[in-house]
């Protein structure tokens, strides 16, 4: 008996580690290679290719699909039918392979809304919220608030998921923030 969920209708290939509490519902797909933390959730239709790396507690929803050299760290969220790439110029005759790929991360907290596309090759900072629809196509600053095609800073988040003031105080929980090179700080 596992301490895991996978739904019968899903397919583990072999060398994958699934970590305890995860929940992978139905047809979805998890590759060679693949290793998923504790606690995640994997909606319907989800698909994790060779050699991807999934933290703790990330919420994958119905549709998506984690190419090779995609990277999840703890506590990720990727709303329902958002997109990852892996090659920038893709070729059906040409194809590269994994030489050919390049890595997206996503730190810790951040969440991906609906429907948006993540280029790779850019990491999306810490508890940063891209909102639906929108595409990614350079590196995201910790707590940036990106909305559009392409992508813009509109504003920034706190880590509860709040939309900041220019004061930077979230009014929900307190948090307190200050400009940084890497995005938001935290005021300790």
């Amino acid at each position: 008996m596992s301490d895991y969920f996978v739904h019968e209708t899903s397919v583990v290939d072999d060398n994958v580690v699934i970590g305890e509490g995860t929940k992978i519902w139905h047809f979805s797909h998890i590759q060679s290679g693949a290793v998923i933390g504790k606690n995640c959730s994997l909606g319907q239709n989800v698909n994790v290719s060779n050699n991807v790396r999934i933290g703790d507690g990330c919420k994958l929803q119905n549709n998506v699909s984690l190419y090779e050299g995609v990277e999840l760290e703890d506590w990720v969220f990727c709303g329902p039918s958002c997109v990852f790439t892996n090659d920038l110029t893709p070729r059906a005759k040409y194809p590269k392979g994994r030489a050919g790929y390049r890595r997206t991360l996503l730190r810790t907290g951040a969440s991906v809304g609906a429907n948006a596309t993540i280029v790779c090759g850019h990491t999306v900072g810490r508890w940063a919220l891209i909102g639906a629809g929108a595409v990614v196509a350079s590196d995201v600053p910790d707590h940036a608030l990106m909305l559009g095609v392409p992508a813009r800073r509109r504003g920034w988040v706190c880590e509860c998921g709040e939309i900041l003031p220019e004061e930077l105080a979230c009014a929900k929980c307190g948090r307190q923030y200050t400009q940084g090179p890497e995005g938001l700080q935290e005021v300790k």
